[in-house]
């Protein structure tokens, strides 16, 4: 008997190998295993994070996360989600500020309605 379900008493949460659909976690979100064949190190990622890859045409950077609109984290259609942000300007100064509108606006001007 492996030593968590010893000592708390509930069944393993996390990923089983071999499941083609992958899991969900214990927080809602569904995650899939990406494979030898996606170019990366084998790893499990968020459902919600690939279909925002897809939509965009792009790995996703470190500063965009992906929002669920209805709150429902394993609802992963297309159209139920939204890119986010979480870049900040450095400064407040109108000069600093602008620079980083255009920033953003050369980095999100040609996202898909989609993902908006």
């Amino acid at each position: 008997m492996h030593y968590q379900r010893l000592k708390r008493g509930t069944p393993l949460d996390g990923p089983r190998k071999g499941t083609s659909q992958g899991y969900i976690r214990r927080d809602g979100y569904r995650f899939v295993y990406l494979g030898k064949n996606h170019g990366d190190a084998p790893r499990w990622v968020g459902e919600h994070r690939l279909v925002m890859e897809r939509i965009l045409g792009r790995p996703l950077l470190a500063t965009e996360t992906v929002h669920h609109k209805n709150g429902v984290r394993d609802d992963n259609r297309p159209e139920n989600l939204e890119l986010w942000t979480r870049q900040q300007p450095a400064g407040k100064r109108v000069k600093d500020l602008l620079a980083f509108a255009q920033d953003i606006l050369a980095r999100y001007g040609d996202v898909p309605d989609a993902a908006l």
